[in-house]
């Protein structure tokens, strides 16, 4: 996103908090392509035959975005840290819906990235595991269930994610070591049945 796109989208979420609705329309066009980028990296690692297409996951966190009135936009990191949020949740409730239906059939599986956990030797892990894996994390430190968040489900940056938690990016960056850790072993654990 170009430099002007980001300032102009920056401004625009201040309004939006600020209640003019009319900008609603034109948002959408600087951050879609984002989006939906976004939407095709979670898909990509989900499992193969996955119903849920980028598009249909783009406009159902679009409005679930749009219609956050307790939001006060920051700027276009602190948008996308919680569109990563929401995508993620649309993808967990999915999977849920999904394995309620195959009746305690094979759970979904995420593809993982190699920087995500890199200790492991599975390429997938049980999105539903990974996500109280996070839940977990969450309770014990927030802050780095917020840094996965935004790292590996939001695609930011060590840079933006440290704009939207206010912290330095040595402190992003040693988070992020030691909450991949800490999934990889707590996934472990949940898949060898401990």
């Amino acid at each position: 996103m170009a430099q002007t796109s980001t300032q102009e989208l920056t401004q625009m979420l201040i309004q939006l908090s600020a209640g003019k609705s009319e900008v609603v329309d034109e948002i959408l066009p600087l951050i879609y392509d984002e989006l939906r980028r976004l939407a095709s990296s979670y898909l990509r690692r989900e499992r193969s035959d996955h119903t849920l297409q980028p598009t249909a996951l783009v406009h159902e966190a679009y409005i679930k975005l749009i219609d956050q009135t307790q939001v006060e936009w920051q700027n276009r990191a602190h948008f996308f840290g919680i569109a990563a949020n929401i995508m993620r949740r649309i993808l967990v409730d999915h999977a849920r819906k999904h394995n309620a239906n195959k009746r305690g059939g094979e759970f979904d599986k995420m593809l993982l990235e190699e920087n995500l956990i890199v200790v492991t030797n599975e390429k997938s892990v049980d999105l539903l595991a990974l996500d109280e894996a996070l839940e977990t994390l969450a309770k014990v430190d927030p802050q780095k269930s917020r840094i996965v968040e935004l790292r590996y489900f939001g695609g930011l940056s060590v840079e933006e994610t440290a704009e939207v938690l206010g912290v330095s990016e040595i402190t992003v960056k040693r988070h992020w070591r030691m909450a991949k850790a800490w999934l990889y072993g707590q996934i472990s654990r949940e898949e060898n049945g401990g």
